[in-house]
């Protein structure tokens, strides 16, 4: 049981990997980082595979982009991206998932709560990738703001919303 077990983790995280792929490469070009549906892939994978599958589904994600695999925006991969200015972006999406999958663990799948560990961990994601930003760059943090986060607020508030109800949805027919 506990190999069966094993591999349905595997194919989970595989699928959901997958699904963030996808939504990597839906996108419209905004300025110089184009708005994807990314960050709705991550709180989908995080928030149906709990903290620990959703966590490595990110990691693995992450790291399949930095060594050179086309799943980043664009078909994009490589070192560069994640060292680059919007690197720290993808980074922040694992503290994301681990936001987003423990609360959806600890205090369950209500919608209110999608929302707000959804709002969580982007944030948290925002700072990591604003600081990451503002180092690359040699920036200051306002600036960084005003280019990297706000412009990208009434997307990002969509994305929330749109994953929070499909997660909240699927949960009560599919439980993984």
């Amino acid at each position: 049981m506990k190999s069966k077990n094993y591999l349905l983790n595997i194919v989970y995280i595989a699928m959901f990997m997958a699904v963030m792929i996808v939504c990597a490469q839906i996108q419209i070009p905004f300025g110089q980082v184009p708005f994807t549906l990314q960050t709705l892939g991550v709180f989908a994978a995080a928030a149906m595979l709990g903290w620990q599958r959703g966590t490595i589904c990110v990691l693995v994600y992450a790291l399949a982009g930095f060594i050179g695999l086309p799943v980043f925006a664009g078909f994009s991969g490589g070192a560069g991206i994640l060292l680059g200015p919007t690197g720290g972006y993808i980074v922040g999406f694992v503290f994301t998932a681990l936001i987003v999958g423990l609360m959806a663990e600890k205090l369950g799948k209500r919608l209110w709560v999608l929302v707000v560990s959804m709002i969580a961990g982007l944030a948290l994601c925002y700072l990591f990738g604003t600081v990451w930003f503002v180092i690359v760059m040699k920036t200051d943090f306002v600036t960084a703001m005003m280019m990297c986060v706000v412009p990208y607020l009434i997307a990002d508030g969509l994305k929330i919303a749109v994953a929070s109800v499909l997660v909240n949805r699927l949960d009560k027919v599919i439980r993984l």
